[in-house]
């Protein structure tokens, strides 16, 4: 085995090798385009036709459901 430097220099390793790597993949510019780019395609913006033919469909369904009660 080796004497203490050798031990101490390893555990110096051991510690400061996680703690770089911390340090390094949370900065914010690292990351920031990846998880704008992420929600973006979780939760796209919101197309106007897409909304208008929701909106319809939502009031055609509210008028069959009217209808069905009256009859």
């Amino acid at each position: 085995m080796g004497n203490w430097k050798l031990e101490v220099a390893r555990m110096a390793m051991y510690t400061s090798f996680p703690v770089a790597l911390f340090f390094y993949f949370n900065q914010p510019t690292y990351f920031e385009e990846w998880v704008t780019n992420t929600k973006r395609q979780i939760m796209p913006p919101e197309n106007i036709k897409d909304r208008e033919a929701f909106q319809n469909l939502v009031r055609e369904m509210r008028k069959k459901q009217i209808q069905s009660l009256d009859d």
